[in-house]
């Protein structure tokens, strides 16, 4: 009987984008795989792989205690219907909420995947009462046998571990998402004026405002060249800005908006480099590891999760946080300078395919999902796949 492997993560187009190929190289090493996600455009996507797809409400960012009191007996229910061998979690809040339901079902094994500290760790009082509030139950809910924490970077997995929210005996630290470097690979550069793509959320905490300022300071120097910004508001995190105000710079002038974009390898193409200025608590940004498969140069902030792939003067420029004149001044380097763009560029092909591609990254996880069963004594296949590592 093959072990069932459940992920719960916040909406159905993530597990697409940053979990789909996980999915598919643990249902090609022998287990069963289920998605528990907040559905809206992707349910089909996931359904047509085979994958058993659960709707539940759960959301990330701030809820009414009642709202997470009924996802939290949702999620209990679902894990004592569908009785699954190891559960993997991903991100804060639901790592938060589906360790607890795990423990109160005792689910045989256990995975947490910390995508980033986000924004209960920024500076700031609220977040800081936030952050005394759960860490308490964070730390209860982690504390438990046969299961794993999975951080993107070591800055993350030490900071949880020296304030005792983590075991280091449960860290392990693996880099990302991974990209699928056959979808996400180089192409030519567009013709014409060079073109600066900022694609996330559109957050304060990812330096939205900076690059906005950063092009307004482009515009005023007379530098010829298009700022774009791709990803929509999310009205859930206190950070983000307002649609109106998006629409505002776009209507300015400095700034183009082309909104939530679901064909990535197509918006690289049509760029020439890629920012992050990002504040953020960041894990390991997909954007960048995709951008960076796509050979173009990027920009990115001087912190934690950006440094672990923007390598400054190889394949990209790190700036300091909130600096929107460093930033311009990044930009203006990078569109004067095709020769650096190219080489840059080429560095990042390199050191995505050395390591951060899926396959390894898959590895890397299932190497912890066979640990933690092999514990638990749940066999499944341990014929490598690919160039998988063990752990």
């Amino acid at each position: 009987m093959k072990p069932r492997l459940l992920f719960l993560i916040d909406e159905d187009r993530d597990f697409c984008s940053h979990r789909f190929d996980l999915g598919r190289a643990a249902r090609d090493a022998g287990f069963e795989v289920l998605v528990a996600t907040h559905v809206q455009h992707h349910g089909k996507q996931i359904e047509d792989e085979g994958f058993k797809l659960f709707p539940i409400r759960l959301r990330r960012g701030l809820q009414s205690p009642f709202h997470d009191l009924r996802s939290l007996i949702e999620l209990v229910r679902l894990y004592r219907a569908e009785v699954p061998d190891i559960v993997h979690h991903v991100a804060l809040k639901q790592v938060l909420v589906g360790s607890l339901a795990a423990r109160i079902v005792r689910v045989p094994a256990m995975v947490n995947a910390i995508t980033g500290l986000g924004y209960m760790f920024q500076p700031g009082a609220r977040s800081r009462t936030l952050l005394r509030l759960i860490s308490p139950v964070l730390r209860w809910a982690l504390a438990r046998p046969r299961s794993a924490v999975i951080f993107q970077n070591k800055d993350d997995c030490e900071d949880l571990v020296r304030t005792g929210v983590v075991n280091r005996s449960h860290a392990v630290i693996i880099r990302g998402a991974g990209v699928n470097v056959s979808q996400f690979c180089p192409s030519p550069e567009p013709e014409g004026v060079p073109v600066v793509v900022l694609a996330s959320r559109l957050l304060r905490d990812k330096g939205v405002g900076e690059f906005v300022t950063a092009a307004r300071l482009l515009g005023a120097s007379g530098i010829e060249t298009r700022c774009v910004l791709v990803g929509m508001v999310d009205k859930e995190n206190p950070s983000s800005f307002a649609e109106m105000d998006v629409r505002r710079w776009a209507s300015e002038g400095f700034v183009e908006w082309w909104g939530q974009r679901d064909d990535m390898p197509d918006v690289f193409a049509s760029c020439h480099v890629v920012v992050l200025p990002s504040s953020y608590g960041e894990g390991l940004p997909k954007v960048l590891l995709e951008a960076a498969a796509c050979a173009r140069p990027l920009i990115a902030t001087h912190i934690r999760g950006c440094r672990e792939i923007v390598r400054d003067g190889e394949n990209g420029l790190l700036v300091p946080p909130k600096d929107p004149h460093a930033l311009a001044e990044a930009i203006m380097k990078l569109v004067h300078n095709k020769p650096l763009r190219d080489r840059m560029g080429a560095r990042g092909r390199e050191i995505v395919l050395n390591e951060f591609t899926a396959d390894r990254i898959a590895g890397e996880t299932i190497a912890v999902y066979r640990r933690l069963l092999k514990n638990n004594q749940i066999q499944v296949s341990s014929k490598p796949i690919n160039s998988w590592t063990e752990m």
